[in-house]
């Protein structure tokens, strides 16, 4: 602070009043004097005093300086919504939206346009939801950082588009495309410092080219055809092969139980001969006699006729008819 203006100033205030009274002039000078002494003393303590507000006050003051900045003009306050869910749309826009940073009318197509893995050409439509969710960051870490985010959620887009087939993105893919970008799209917000949570991010309409849009129609119906034919064979053989099986198995069931059949019989008759044979060769005439008489007993009963004929006789008797005589058709017996 410069002292010599303060020293000087007190003389002319003490002429210019000189007017009013002259008993006052000693009254005034000293006070000029005294208010210099307390100048000197308290020099220090000023500076002391503003150094001190402005430390305190200076992030405080950058703040409103910043947000003044990021907003185009000064004398003005926005309240950031950080309670609010915020959407982008990429591919198209929805209309009567209030957030500036939704959609890029300008740039829908370039925005969709993707080549797949197999070097096939989609149109791919996606929307994101997002919120703020760290404001110190996004007021003051990046310049735009929901332009930042739209240009990064497109290259994370076209990097998983660009690691599937067309079939995957268009059909069987749509959900694990959905997750990988949204995994990898927080990973660069999160790199990059933007102050943004990313709650959702979704695949809306995903068709190949308008240019090529009626072809690709056709191979999908022919891919469909196929696979319905496919369906309506294993359907069939599903029902064919078990039913084959089944009667298979029940043949060889009977089989295996004839064979089980046979062998136990033939198995019972070898064990009945061989005991027979003991008996045979402890008694031979008996055993001989026992079966002639079985085998008799068993014969008999399924003749017909029977003819008893004397062992001593050297003919059957040539005047009786028998058979006649049997049926009651002549002759006496």
């Amino acid at each position: 602070m410069n002292l010599v203006p303060l020293v000087l100033a007190a003389p002319t205030s003490l002429i210019k009043n000189e007017r009013r009274s002259a008993l006052k002039t000693p009254f005034v000078i000293a006070s000029a004097i005294m208010a210099v002494s307390a100048t000197l003393r308290t020099e220090v303590d000023l500076v002391r005093r503003v150094r001190r507000f402005w430390v305190e006050n200076l992030p405080f003051f950058l703040l409103r300086v910043g947000i003044a900045r990021r907003l185009g003009y000064a004398g003005s306050k926005e309240i950031i919504p950080v309670e609010r869910r915020l959407k982008m749309e990429f591919g198209y826009g929805t209309e009567g939206s209030t957030n500036p940073f939704q959609s890029r009318p300008k740039e829908y197509y370039e925005e969709q346009s993707m080549i797949t893995g197999d070097k096939n050409a989609a149109a791919v439509e996606w929307v994101i939801q997002y919120r703020i969710s760290d404001p110190e960051a996004y007021l003051f870490k990046v310049r735009d950082p929901e332009e930042t985010m739209r240009d990064a959620s497109e290259s994370v887009m076209r990097e998983v588009v660009g690691d599937r087939t067309v079939d995957e993105v268009i059909t069987i893919g749509r959900e694990s495309i959905a997750t990988d970008a949204l995994i990898k799209l927080q990973e660069l917000v999160d790199l990059y410092e933007l102050g943004l949570k990313i709650d959702q991010l979704q695949l809306k309409n995903v068709n190949p080219p308008r240019q090529v849009q009626a072809s690709f129609n056709e191979v999908n119906q022919a891919q469909q055809d196929k696979t319905k034919q496919i369906n309506v064979a294993e359907g069939l053989y599903n029902k064919a092969v078990p039913k084959g099986e089944g009667e298979a198995d029940q043949k060889i069931s009977a089989a295996e139980g004839e064979k089980l059949q046979r062998v136990n019989e033939a198995t019972g008759d070898a064990e009945r001969f061989l005991a027979l044979f003991k008996e045979y060769q402890k008694a031979p005439e008996i055993t001989r006699q026992r079966l002639y008489l079985e085998k008799i007993q068993d014969v008999l009963p399924r003749l017909k006729n029977k003819f008893i004929m004397d062992g001593e006789a050297s003919k059957p008797l040539p005047l009786l008819d028998l058979n006649n005589a049997l049926n009651g058709k002549g002759g006496s017996r």
